[in-house]
């Protein structure tokens, strides 16, 4: 799960990393009040959205007085800001955090993630900060240092010093560098972060170590641990499909194509895409339905694919082996009735009872079109798109 700027820095200065004063405000009579509050004489006013590249698209503005703050703000609220990020639908933006400014010297770029290769969480730190991280990887990938940590141990102050060293923070940054950097490591544990990381850290002119934007992503199935996080979510961030499949408890990201897939089992549903793909296709999204693909899950499934217009026939690949497929048949036909589905639905059951649910599904009186294996399937969701 994404949270806000604001957000992020909230818990992370709870554990000691060092951030500006600052405060979110949703209308511009808010603005101008907690501008006046942080009484200084330069301000930062930075649109929240889930997207980097604010800066670019006019989503951080510099103002130098609590009336300025308001006038901008009210440019500001309700703006489409599009970023690289955002894609050309871009993000409204409905809130502002206002901080002070700060006088940069230097600009560095801190971050954690997982090494899945080497199970290990591991710091990625360069002295190219104030960038796209993935634009110094691509073109200066020496400038990037990794510092793996043993999840055994997890990170020691030799580990700290050695990062500080590398980004050439020296005497009497050292000590509040090793904090800082000990200090998002706990946070990323504590909170169960798949992601953390800011951009830039500055050093200012004097001599102080900042944390000027931050970025924090939440591992979905730890929320369950923080309630205190799940109360962050912003729904008006997220893309409404999958929004409205969440609610279902069911795993759907949309895509840019025109065939649907329902699915059972995330190396499936990426399986699926792949042959979609090769047989000239384009799908429309990934959807998980799980292993018990119920009526239920099957009917609600179904309104999702078909919630997004660009739609235009929809590929069921189901393999039973925890459920019957002659039950997920049942349940396919009781949905389709149910929903009242209008583009072609192809459908591809392999596992148990497989060829009593083909039976069921011919016999059905619906216009089902019945695969044997998933290839037959992806040419006859093509076949149909060009009839259509």
């Amino acid at each position: 799960m994404k949270i806000h700027e604001y957000q992020a820095k909230e818990i992370l200065a709870r554990h000691g990393v060092p951030i500006q004063k600052g405060k979110v405000a949703f209308t511009p009579e808010e603005v101008e009040k907690v501008a006046r509050e942080l009484n200084v004489d330069k301000l930062v006013l930075k649109a929240q959205v889930h997207a980097g590249g604010r800066g670019k698209a006019g989503g951080i503005r510099l103002v130098n007085s609590a009336e300025e703050a308001k006038t901008v703000s009210e440019q500001m609220f309700g703006m489409k800001l599009v970023t690289h990020q955002t894609g050309a639908e871009g993000k409204i933006v409905r809130r502002l955090l206002i901080t002070e400014a700060a006088d940069i010297e230097r600009e560095l770029y801190v971050g954690i993630v997982l090494d899945r290769a080497k199970s290990q969480l591991v710091y990625m730190v360069s002295t190219e900060g104030g960038v796209e991280i993935e634009k110094v990887a691509a073109e200066t990938p020496e400038k990037i240092l990794k510092e793996h940590i043993d999840p055994a141990v997890g990170m020691q102050a030799f580990q700290a010093r050695k990062i500080a060293f590398a980004l050439a923070l020296k005497g009497a940054l050292l000590r509040p560098a090793v904090k800082t950097f000990m200090a998002l490591y706990d946070a990323f544990v504590a909170n169960d972060c798949s992601l953390a990381e800011i951009n830039p850290l500055v050093v200012t002119k004097d001599n102080q170590i900042l944390a000027l934007d931050v970025k924090i992503n939440i591992d979905d199935n730890a929320l369950y641990r923080h309630p205190e996080i799940m109360e962050m979510r912003d729904l008006d961030e997220e893309e409404p499909h999958e929004v409205e499949a969440s609610k279902y408890h069911l795993n759907y990201i949309k895509l840019d194509g025109d065939v649907g897939c329902m699915v059972n089992g995330a190396g499936l549903a990426m399986a699926t895409m792949d042959i979609i793909k090769i047989a000239g296709a384009e799908p429309a999204n990934f959807l998980d339905v799980g292993g018990g693909a119920s009526v239920e899950t099957v009917e609600n499934g179904f309104r999702i694919i078909l919630s997004d217009k660009n739609v235009k026939a929809v590929l069921v690949n189901i393999f039973g082996g925890i459920v019957r497929c002659d039950r997920v048949a049942n349940g396919i036909i009781e949905a389709t009735k149910n929903v009242g589905v209008d583009v072609p639905v192809v459908v591809r059951l392999a596992g148990t009872n497989a060829d009593i649910a083909a039976d069921i599904l011919e016999k059905s009186g619906l216009d089902l079109l019945v695969a044997n294996d998933l290839s037959e399937a992806a040419q006859k969701v093509v076949q149909a798109l060009e009839t259509k």
